[in-house]
């Protein structure tokens, strides 16, 4: 720690002289603008009202100052470190243009501009006697500035009028009132004001209202009708043009399903009049001269039939359902005025299909915990409109190598060869009728695949699996996924006496090579809302349950522990129940920062013919995307501890419960590299007492068996890829005794078998979570 402390101090010392030299490098005559500061000064505004509006307004200042991390502008120590580059390419013109940031110079700000635009801003937010100053300060080479604001009392809305006259549309905007966003009582504010014009012309469109924008709306204020208090007026502008107030229906509905971005308009001229390109199929006129398109795909995509009033909903949800059908690769729409009738809008929608036929190739490359590095092909086939139902069938063969570089096992290298096809039809197939009203299309998938695996000088897996069951979303943020079967069934060769004696040593390992059927229904729930940028705080939840043989084990009656072991195929099912919830929590705690955490709990209970779950079913804990101070599979369970000879064999814990917890803080550094700082948590245990492995199983002391670990990491964002890199390393260890296993005081950098036996760098793509 000593050592660790000293290099520390040094650092931090390195920096804050650098931090010194930020000035030297200035031109002649300018200041270095370091920020500015609002104050608000008005005794009718509270205090808290006042420190809400300072911190509002203080976001408005312009130019920004340099950015800071951990209070010293390291980014224009880069620039400055980098000087003038001779070449716009090498490491001074990176350091210089990407992790480098010029000087934000006094010269650049304009208080004058500032001043109005707190003004401004103080304004439509109801401090209509709103007034603001401005000065500065210069200490050496340094500058701030700073405003004082006087926004007098905010005004509140007293009363809210919508239009009074007889006219359809005047109706149709007063009719919308019962769900106004503008309260009577309410502070006067602009932005609210720009969002109910927003929200009544959404209102309209959902009434046939086509050509009706919120330009055609006006919300007129009269001050005059109180002390601080004032009328809104709603009114539709005059010059509202006639096309604007009318409601529309829908005409006619023509789809080119083969339309081309570039010999468009001249394909279709064609087409059109060739009368054996026409299918006409319900309300639809559709021009596939191929016949590329069974016409069904039209009618369970597009939610408009012919006389309908047109509506929003409606237009955006067969938009997205034809995006999401996966078959087309552009979409468009158009509406247009029938010739015959000035109310009816005719639907026009060009579509052009992906290339019907494709392979993907794609190299991995993967580096886990456990030192072992490797790589792995893929290669997929896809056809897409299979049977002209816009299906997509699936075919992928992948390979793959993992070899141990170092550690006592080096040898034991993994090989993994397989094959997997699926088809997925965009419907619903089943024997009732089931119909989904979301804006993404439903989907039912097959798939059926096999995995060779072989371990060298240990054991071989063969493992088949199939599936079939349905996906579905019923908005953005939730999705289903069900599995009516779920079959998978392992079966072992080629274990070696090696692994043999192993056996003998540590039992627990011969349930990697037992044979296992398991075969039931699953069912998961994904929701999310961490596509919604412009929050705070996002989430991110799914729940699953995984089942098996529950009806056939009640059909059998099976008890193993009665000795009634039931066989399918020679092979004893498995029979379980499996439950596992990840929930996320992401909050930002500034334009590049933020803090992510994560909490995984999950419990399987094996009954009737299984006394504990599968091998492959089972919880694990510890790697590169769990708790990165251990390897991967090596904590647990509980505070069992494997002997010296057998934990060095093959770390394969796993358990029958899971409690795991994570959060991370990460920040921009610089460019495309971002820093994170992380602490994990959680173990894993057994749900039953086994002998072979004492304090394995879950108790009401389960808190104190929680393995601990920490570190920092460099992600490299590279947009099309990011890659991770983690160093950890544990400061609590569930399987020392009680009393020992904190060991923050045993935290020694500068000791290289500490670093060695501690300290966990972690390879990886992508966040862990």
């Amino acid at each position: 720690m000593k050592a660790l402390n000293r290099y520390l101090i040094i650092f931090l010392l390195l920096l804050l002289g650098s931090s010194c030299s930020n000035t030297k490098r200035l031109p002649e005559g300018e200041l270095l603008y370091v920020g500015g500061k609002v104050k608000v000064i008005d005794t009718t505004v509270s205090r808290k009202e006042r420190k809400a509006l300072e911190t509002e307004l203080k976001a408005l200042l312009r130019p920004k100052p340099n950015t800071k991390f951990l209070g010293l502008r390291v980014k224009l120590f880069f620039y400055n470190l980098a000087g003038e580059p001779k070449k716009q390419k090498g490491f001074r013109y990176w350091l210089r243009t990407k992790a480098g940031e010029p000087p934000v110079l006094f010269s650049q700000v304009d208080m004058e501009y500032n001043t109005l635009l707190l003004q401004n801003y103080s304004e439509n937010r109801g401090y209509f006697k709103a007034t603001a100053t401005a000065d500065s300060t210069k200490r050496g080479k340094r500058a701030t500035t700073e405003y004082t604001a006087y926004p007098g009392k905010q005004y509140h809305i007293k009363e809210i009028k919508f239009p009074t006259d007889s006219s359809a549309l005047g109706r149709a905007v007063t009719a919308t009132q019962d769900k106004t966003l503008l309260k009577k009582g309410e502070p006067y504010d602009l932005d609210l004001i720009k969002a109910e014009r927003l929200r009544i012309d959404g209102r309209l469109k959902e009434q046939g209202y086509y050509y009706f924008g919120p330009d055609y709306l006006k919300v007129q204020v009269d001050s005059t009708v109180g002390s601080y208090e004032t009328d809104l007026i709603v009114k539709v502008k005059d010059e509202t043009p006639s096309k604007a107030r009318k409601v529309f229906t829908i005409g006619d509905i023509i789809i080119y399903p083969n339309y081309s971005i570039n010999t468009g308009k001249r394909r279709l001229d064609k087409l059109e009049k060739d009368t054996t390109a026409v299918v006409q199929y319900k309300d639809f006129t559709i021009y596939d001269k191929e016949k590329l398109f069974n016409p069904r795909i039209f009618d369970r995509t597009l939610y408009f039939a012919k006389g309908d009033l047109y509506n929003r909903t409606d237009h955006n949800l067969s938009l997205n359902r034809l995006v999401n059908l996966g078959t087309f690769k552009f979409v468009k729409n158009q509406f247009t005025v029938s010739d015959s009738i000035d109310t009816v809008l005719d639907a026009y929608y060009y579509l052009t299909p992906h290339k019907k036929k494709s392979i993907r190739v794609e190299v991995l490359g993967k580096t886990n915990s456990a030192n072992y590095t490797g790589t792995e092909l893929n290669v997929n086939w896809s056809n897409r409109n299979t049977f002209r139902g816009a299906e997509l069938f699936t075919v992928s063969v992948f390979g793959g190598l993992e070899v141990q570089v170092s550690g006592q096992n080096n040898g034991f290298n993994v090989y993994r060869i397989g094959s997997e096809a699926s088809l997925i039809w965009p419907r619903f197939i089943a024997p009732f009728k089931l119909k989904s009203s979301s804006g993404f299309v439903p989907k039912t998938k097959a798939t059926i695949g096999y995995e060779f695996q072989k371990r060298e000088q240990l054991y071989a897996l063969n493992s088949f699996k199939g599936s079939f069951g349905y996906l579905w979303k019923e908005n953005i943020r939730k999705e289903h996924h069900l599995n009516v079967t779920d079959i998978h069934y392992v079966s072992p060769n080629n274990v070696t006496s090696l692994y043999i004696e192993q056996i003998a040593a540590n039992p627990t390992l011969a349930k990697v090579i037992e044979k296992q059927l398991i075969f039931g229904p699953t069912y998961s729930y994904t929701y999310t809302n961490t596509m919604e940028t412009i929050r705070k705080n996002t989430l991110y939840y799914k729940g699953s349950v995984d089942t098996s043989a529950m009806l056939t084990g009640l059909i059998t009656s099976a008890n193993v522990k009665q000795g009634d072991t039931i066989k399918v195929l020679g092979v004893p099912f498995s029979q379980f129940i499996k439950f596992e919830n990840d929930f996320r929590h992401y909050i930002k705690l500034g334009p590049e920062s933020q803090l992510a955490s994560r909490i995984i709990a999950g419990v399987g209970y094996s009954y009737g013919n299984s006394t504990e779950l599968p091998f492959i079913k089972q919880f694990f804990i510890g790697g590169t995307n769990s708790i990165r101070a251990f390897r991967s599979r090596s904590i647990g369970p509980g505070s069992y501890l494997p002997e010296p000879g057998a934990s060095a064999f093959l770390p394969d814990q796993s358990g029958d419960i899971k409690l795991e917890f994570n959060t991370e803080y990460r920040t921009k550094l610089f460019s495309f590299i971002k820093g994170a700082v992380f602490v994990d948590a959680g173990n894993i245990w057994l749900m039953n007492r086994n002998p072979q492995k004492p304090s394995a199983e879950f108790s009401k002391k389960f808190m104190d068996q929680i393995a601990v670990g920490t570190g920092i990491g460099l992600r490299f964002d590279l947009s099309f890829l990011l890659l991770r890199t983690d160093f950890a390393f544990p400061i609590r260890k569930p399987y020392l005794e009680d009393g020992q296993r904190w060991v923050l005081d045993e935290i020694d950098f500068g000791s290289g078998s500490w670093r060695k036996e501690n300290l966990v760098f972690n390879l990886a793509i992508g966040y862990p979570f």
